[in-house]
């Protein structure tokens, strides 16, 4: 069985305050992903183990209850099956496709949660 290094993963459970701002984060920090995952800083099985786990596919549904943050979830979750089932240069052509439609979702959600967010009054 496989030790999972929980230090290593990011749980949005952890990342508090409302909705909106949590689904900021989420775009903000998926951006990075796809940027990790390009430079090859990060490879997809460890974005998988790190970040786009079962615990977090659950806080999204459950909670953000947002179709586009499900659909970036969705996406992020097979990118490691893509080596699995493709051959190398097929596999290589549909992850960088994955990765700009992920990378594309996070926009449209940071665009319309910023505006979003600009509609609601703040308290002084």
């Amino acid at each position: 069985m496989m030790r999972r290094d929980s230090s290593k993963r990011i749980t949005l459970t952890e990342s508090g305050s409302n909705t909106l701002q949590q689904l900021e984060l989420f775009a903000l920090l998926n951006l990075g992903l796809v940027q990790s995952l390009v430079s090859g800083a990060l490879s997809p099985g460890e974005a998988l183990e790190q970040f786009y786990h079962a615990d977090n596919c659950l806080f999204v549904k459950k909670y953000l209850h947002n179709r586009t943050a499900n659909a970036i979830m969705s996406h992020g979750v097979q990118l490691p099956d893509l080596f699995d089932v493709l051959p190398a240069e097929e596999a290589q052509r549909e992850f960088y496709h994955e990765l700009e439609t992920i990378r594309t979702l996070c926009l449209q959600l940071l665009v319309k949660q910023r505006s979003l967010m600009a509609t609601v009054p703040t308290a002084n």
